[in-house]
């Protein structure tokens, strides 16, 4: 058997390294004689790293190719139904889940959060994922969209798969990044770029003065994204009247061990977020987009975003302080509620898996 998996996979994002890995070892568990192609844009980093066969992304022939030979064609993980990046990137994603419909392959919708989708969006999705065996989606709105547009297609609510990625030790050693144990409290900052740039750096800019200047906090920028996050990250360090600093870029591994070495997470990657809940660090979220927004309100998390790009306006200063105080004071609470919900959102992420193996099954 081989399954085919699309996502956006070798642009070297945390996050997505996370799914890829967590879904392919998963998969071996339950079906240890499976083969893996992996749609990639940089195919041999992605097989060597995973041991799988890998087929370049942008290559139209090899992709026709690769849909051709699967037996089961998985669309995921990831936020990759929607528009709100482009049009082109919808196009690119649900024309695959035609083609491998039209192809009579097993075709699944795998953890995925869908959204936003605007008129044409949510036509395209509707029109071209038509005949998806089954989907399962990483959230309740998407839940919700998802079953507007696809009315027979089996959907289930689940959580996203790197809720089961385990790193390969527990504490990271950041010594040699001058954040050894007498950095405590250590606060992790993970940032991407956004439409609304400027109101996520101010509010951003806000939170990591006043945790080193009233609680004494370290404050760490983590780029989960690569170069691009870095960019951002480094804006942000020199509008700050603190002193935090960046770390270099890492792999997976190194990423989730900083997570679960922190004290506190402030994250607008959703990867970092995640992690934080995997690990019950305490965090403050930075909403750019809804499948942000989503988590926390399945998390039933205490502490609102502390920006929130679609709720313009309500992130100002005494709002960011009252926010960064909370996270503080109520650290013990809220990290206890967050281990709960991490054997829960786990739970979850095996739905994932367990509607797989009923698909491969029929």
């Amino acid at each position: 058997m081989e399954l085919l998996l699309s996502g956006y996979y070798g642009f070297g994002n945390v996050g997505d390294d996370a799914l890829a890995r967590v879904i392919v070892s998963e998969v071996r568990k339950r079906h240890p004689a499976a083969a893996f192609n992996v749609l990639s844009a940089q195919p041999e980093r992605t097989a060597r790293e995973l041991n799988v066969t890998a087929t370049p992304r942008f290559n139209p022939v090899q992709v026709r190719n690769a849909i051709a030979r699967a037996d089961v064609v998985l669309s995921g993980g990831g936020g990759l139904l929607q528009n709100s990046t482009s049009l082109r990137s919808l196009i690119y994603y649900a024309g695959l889940i035609r083609a491998a419909v039209r192809a009579g392959k097993k075709t699944m919708i795998f953890a995925q959060s869908i959204g936003p989708l605007d008129f044409w969006g949510k036509r395209l999705v509707r029109n071209w994922c038509k005949g998806v065996r089954s989907a399962t989606v990483r959230d309740r709105r998407s839940e919700a969209l998802l079953g507007s547009l696809l009315k027979e297609t089996r959907i289930e609510r689940a959580a996203d798969p790197a809720f089961l990625y385990e790193p390969a030790e527990e504490r990271a050693d950041l010594t040699m990044e001058g954040l050894g144990p007498g950095s405590d409290p250590l606060v992790i900052v993970s940032v991407r770029k956004t439409s609304a740039q400027n109101e996520a750096v101010a509010a951003t800019v806000r939170a990591v003065d006043r945790l080193a200047e009233k609680f004494a906090a370290r404050v760490a920028f983590l780029p989960l994204g690569g170069a691009e996050d870095a960019e951002v990250s480094t804006t942000i360090i020199r509008k700050c009247k603190s002193t935090p600093v960046l770390l270099p870029i890492s792999d997976l591994d190194h990423a989730a061990r900083v997570i679960a070495r922190a004290h506190a997470v402030i994250g607008m990657r959703l990867h970092a977020l995640i992690f934080a809940v995997k690990f019950g660090v305490p965090f403050l979220a930075l909403a750019y987009d809804p499948k942000v927004s989503a988590l926390c309100e399945d998390l039933a998390y205490p502490l609102p975003p502390l920006w929130d790009a679609h709720e313009k306006g309500k992130a100002g200063g005494s709002t960011a302080d009252a926010l960064v105080d909370r996270l503080m004071s109520e650290h013990d609470e809220l990290a206890r509620k967050l281990s709960e919900n991490a054997a829960t959102m786990a739970g979850l992420a095996r739905r994932n898996f367990d509607l797989l193996d009923e698909l491969i099954e029929e």
